[in-house]
Order: C-alpha cells, then sequence, then structure tokens
C-alpha cells in the first residue's frame, strides 16, 4: 500500500479542517490495523487556549486521533463505504506523555471485533518510541 495524504483521507471520512486531525495513512491491514500520522503544528487551533505559555494538545483530541484513523480502516472496506462511524465509547485511556508543537505523534489501531455494526478496537499514540497515549475505543456503523 502506498502513502494515502490528506486529499485521500477526505475521500474516506467526513471530517474536514479544523477537525481532521490526521495527516496520512503510512499503513493499513484493512480490517484489521491501519497506522497512521499526525504533524502537530504550533498554528493548531487548540494551542491558543491549551495553554498559550505552554501549549499540550489536549488529551481528549489525542483520543480523536486515534478514532478518526479507525473510522479510516473501517470505511476502507467496500462494505462500509458511504457509511459513517460514530464514537460509542472509550475505555482504559492512559496519558503517559504530553504533546506539544512539532511533534510528530504516530497512531496505531488495532480491531478486535465487529459484530451487528458494533466494533471495538485498542489505539495507542507515540512520539518517538514514548508512548503517549493507549485507549480502548469502541464505535458504531450508522
Amino acid at each position: 500500500m502506498k502513502e494515502m495524504s490528506r486529499k485521500d483521507i477526505e475521500n474516506i471520512i467526513p471530517h474536514r479542517d479544523p477537525f481532521l486531525l490526521i495527516d496520512k495513512i503510512v499503513e493499513v491491514e484493512l480490517g484489521k490495523r491501519i497506522k497512521a500520522v499526525k504533524y502537530v503544528r504550533q498554528e493548531e487551533y487548540y494551542f491558543k487556549g491549551h495553554f498559550p505559555s505552554n501549549p499540550i494538545m489536549p488529551g481528549v483530541l489525542i483520543v480523536e486521533t486515534i478514532a478518526q484513523a479507525g473510522a479510516v480502516s473501517v470505511l476502507m472496506l467496500p462494505e462500509n463505504k458511504g457509511k459513517l462511524v460514530l464514537f460509542a465509547g472509550i475505555d482504559k485511556a492512559r496519558f503517559r506523555r504530553v504533546v506539544k508543537p512539532g511533534d510528530e505523534m504516530t497512531v496505531e489501531v488495532e480491531m478486535e471485533s465487529f459484530k451487528r455494526n458494533i466494533g471495538r478496537a485498542k489505539g495507542r499514540a507515540m512520539v518517538g518510541n514514548d508512548i503517549a497515549c493507549t485507549a480502548d475505543i469502541m464505535f458504531a456503523l450508522g
């Protein structure tokens, strides 16, 4: 698989700026796993208030980045094209490292189960070799 750009991602999920948090997809195993990259830029809208003198990416947006990568993986399956993936739950979210402007955050999501339009996945966000966040997510396909 060749890398997927933001434009490619926009053809799969409905998210758009300023809320599309994935910059590229670097690996995907359809319906099983995905690896995406987020370039954390100083000009991100949320740094204006979180926190101006010490900008840190909000943890909920790190989890959202994990969820968006998972959504791309699910919606790449031909039978799911054009559908919507909705957040249904977050469990065991842990934040271990702050994510700051200039960081390249890599997100990996592995699907665990998918039955009757409800799915579960494990995700993690990394900066270099450091784990920034881990979370189990649940989603509904509509």
